[in-house]
């Protein structure tokens, strides 16, 4: 009896070193765009491994049309994109881009974070994608992707924006979930033994570190302000 009971403890260790406690823990959902008491912007490990990022950025005179409009209509070019963020962003291209929407292409880009140069291939998808069940209040705009590299066929994170209207503007809540590996075949993630290795506990407290997770914090509050900075005179003077 005792050497079962030892080798159930010993199973259940390698499990939890594995796969974290509970194992599955942390699916992303649409419910963060309600705000989380503790963790309206802030950077945490989940058991699973994940780090989970947390972005509220206020953008006082933006609708969030607007924000649909910036990804989908204006930027087209690397000055486009330069112009967001003129410090970190240096380069961009689009896959698969049809005019007025993002959902099905690649934005294909180079910029910093922190102090790391990333060449990633942010794949726009249906919000259900990455957050399951959504039901968005009228007017609300989702922008949501799976991050992966540029140079290589894997993803490594997934990431939503919630764009609301408030008082006097709009609020972007953001997420995003680093750690979330998978094996890329044009635009879908396959089954692979790098998404079966990448997402274990132990790979992803290898791999994912939480400087990297503040960088990515602080990189996307800094570009949202200043999105929101000159968006509505942008979006003003297009519509003539």
């Amino acid at each position: 009896m005792m050497r079962w009971i030892v080798g159930g403890a010993v199973v259940f260790a390698l499990g939890v070193g594995i796969f974290g406690l509970p194992p599955f823990s942390g699916q992303p959902t649409a419910g963060f765009a309600e705000g989380e008491p503790g963790f309206e912007t802030g950077v945490k490990r989940l058991p699973n491994g994940i780090y989970e990022v947390s972005v509220r950025n206020p953008m006082p005179g933006v609708s969030p049309e607007m924000v649909g409009w910036w990804f989908g209509d204006y930027m087209e070019t690397t000055e486009h994109y330069r112009r967001w963020f003129p410090d970190a962003h240096l380069w961009m291209d689009w896959e698969n881009k049809v005019d007025g929407q993002f959902i099905g292409a690649s934005h294909l880009v180079h910029e910093y974070i922190g102090e790391d140069l990333n060449k990633l291939r942010i794949q726009f998808v249906e919000p259900e994608e990455v957050l399951g069940e959504v039901n968005l209040a009228n007017g609300d705009v989702a922008v949501c992707a799976r991050v992966g590299l540029l140079e290589e066929p894997i993803y490594g994170g997934e990431m939503c924006h919630i764009v609301r209207n408030v008082e006097g503007g709009a609020e972007m809540r953001s997420r995003f979930w680093l750690g979330m590996v998978a094996a890329r075949e044009g635009n879908e993630a396959v089954p692979s033994v790098i998404g079966t290795l990448g997402n274990t506990y132990l790979a992803r407290l290898l791999t994912v570190k939480e400087a990297s997770a503040t960088a990515l914090l602080n990189h996307c509050f800094d570009e949202m302000t200043i999105l929101a900075g000159f968006l509505p005179k942008l979006y003003a003077d297009a519509q003539g």
